[in-house]
């Protein structure tokens, strides 16, 4: 008689589920977004208006900027304005 039963993965098994290292993560993506569009020099953005590029939310994109300003060396970050949503500034560093 057969076991219909779900077998538990065993440790050999190869997993289904995508190992996280093999995509960037999303501060990198924005990161790299960001020095390819400011190689010609300074950029003004909404987040909400890049978000479809980078697959990412507005909201997102905000959160992430602010750690960027601090760690992103090859660009500078700066937050321009604020009118009805808030306008960043990057030129490369």
């Amino acid at each position: 008689m057969w076991d219909r039963r779900p077998s538990a993965m065993s440790a050999t098994e190869p997993s289904t589920k995508p190992d996280a290292g093999d995509a960037p993560s999303k501060e990198e993506r924005l990161k790299q977004f960001l020095v390819t569009k400011a190689q010609d020099g300074e950029m003004y953005f909404k987040s909400k208006f890049i978000a479809d590029e980078v697959g990412l939310s507005p909201k997102e994109i905000g959160a992430l900027m602010v750690k960027l300003r601090d760690s992103a060396g090859e660009l500078t970050i700066e937050k321009w304005s604020y009118t009805s949503a808030t306008t960043w500034r990057i030129e490369p560093a």
